[in-house]
């Protein structure tokens, strides 16, 4: 930023929140600083590789040797359908934390969803509407705020559904660390995945020049049994590499937790390039440049229902993009305070509001038994108790018997809902 009064903003932007304490999500940020995009749309990067993520679904006894001829030792279509959703796993990454950053471009503060904000899609994969891949995006929470999504494709018969919610604090040396409570699970073809969110934080800050960088592990677990266990590092002071990651596949969780010698190793660049080990050898894993990625097909505004985000915030998104700080401020405050109006209206109603495609399940309450043959809420007891994985409302990818799972008295989850998709009368993708 080298405009002066850009630089002072940010020196006094740096100054308020080094004394801010608590959750950022209660933060106001100030308008410099602001996308123009709502957090809703960042669901769509689970999809933006769409050929990588439908590929998933065609892994079979047949044909799983040519998905990953380079690797000679793959000898099971389960074994390769891992590799195919790790490979698919590493481009969402790149599209969810570096898309917004190529360039000269750097991380700023997407806008927070208000309760009952929708976005959706579709991926028109060949032209025709049989074919589409769907997304459907719904803010389910405002206090806390979460953000649950659905991605499907029926005739190739894959989908994946989750949900985030992100909480955020600066440390004192002005890190931003974010930690996200949620998971995601896609399911193919009798097949399940269990996938945990990593956590990150913001390099750069001191400069005016944030970008993320993921930080601790992650867990891919499959219904099969195995897992990926996958550790992610940055560049440091003095060494290191951006983005890098290494994953390590084991054929169960207590092969891993025995620190047995993997099945394959991947490691590199999640956002660039990785290598596999293949026997005594390296050879690529994967080239994210190399993928093409698929645009997500929105409604022009003029169609959109009032609810969906890109028509909901179209005056605050021109505000940002003229760089006009007034206008911003304006716009964002009308329907900020329409939104709390709403909200007192149906509290002295005792009408709350009522989620459009996604209801909270109670893991604990309701006495989810886990099954992988059942439906998505027992897979996920299923999937986290094979990996050893706390299912309660901590941050994702916590262990059994962690600290944090003990203090922890709550397990409610999000869940899609699919016959309230099929019921949908007001909105369209």
């Amino acid at each position: 930023m080298t405009d002066y009064s850009e630089t002072t903003s940010w020196t006094s932007f740096l100054k308020s929140v080094s004394s801010f304490s608590g959750d950022l999500s209660a933060f106001t940020a100030p308008p410099f600083i602001l996308s123009p995009v709502s957090l809703s749309e960042f669901s769509q990067y689970w999809g933006t590789y769409q050929d990588l993520f439908l590929a998933i679904a065609q892994i079979n006894k047949h044909n799983h040797e040519a998905f990953f001829p380079q690797i000679r030792s793959v000898k099971s279509p389960n074994v390769t359908r891992m590799l195919a959703v790790l490979q698919w796993y590493l481009a969402t990454l790149k599209c969810q934390y570096t898309s917004r950053t190529q360039g000269d471009r750097f991380e700023k503060k997407p806008l927070n969803p208000f309760l009952g904000e929708l976005f959706v899609g579709k991926w028109e994969n060949d032209g025709s509407k049989k074919d589409d891949t769907i997304l459907l995006t719904e803010q389910v929470s405002h206090h806390p705020p979460v953000n649950a999504f659905s991605i499907f494709n029926e005739d190739h018969n894959i989908r994946i559904q989750g949900y985030t919610q992100i909480k955020s604090s600066f440390s004192k040396t002005l890190k931003l660390n974010i930690r996200q409570n949620g998971h995601a699970i896609l399911e193919t073809n009798g097949h399940s995945f269990l996938i945990t969110l990593p956590a990150l934080h913001l390099e750069g800050i001191i400069v005016a020049r944030p970008y993320v960088e993921l930080e601790d592990s992650s867990y891919i677990q499959s219904s099969d049994g195995m897992i990926w266990k996958i550790d992610y590092s940055g560049k440091g002071y003095f060494s290191g590499q951006k983005n890098s990651f290494s994953a390590y596949l084991y054929k169960n969780t207590a092969a891993m937790e025995k620190r047995d010698k993997p099945l394959f190793t991947v490691s590199g660049q999640w956002s660039g390039v990785s290598t596999i080990t293949d026997g005594n050898k390296e050879v690529l894993f994967s080239d994210v440049s190399k993928y093409k990625p698929h645009s997500l097909r929105v409604k022009p505004i003029s169609e959109q229902h009032c609810l969906e985000s890109r028509k909901a915030w179209d005056d605050v998104a021109r505000a940002i993009e003229l760089g006009d700080m007034k206008l911003i401020s304006q716009t964002k405050s009308k329907l900020e305070n329409e939104q709390r109006q709403l909200r007192k209206k149906e509290e002295a109603g005792n009408t709350p509001w009522q989620n459009r495609w996604f209801e909270k399940i109670d893991i604990i309450e309701e006495q989810i038994q886990p099954d992988l043959n059942g439906n998505t809420y027992n897979k996920l007891v299923a999937l986290s108790k094979m990996a050893g994985l706390s299912t309660k409302n901590i941050q994702s990818g916590q262990k059994l018997g962690s600290r944090e799972h003990r203090k922890c008295n709550t397990a409610l989850h999000w869940a899609f809902i699919q016959d309230k998709w099929l019921q949908e009368e007001d909105i369209k993708v």
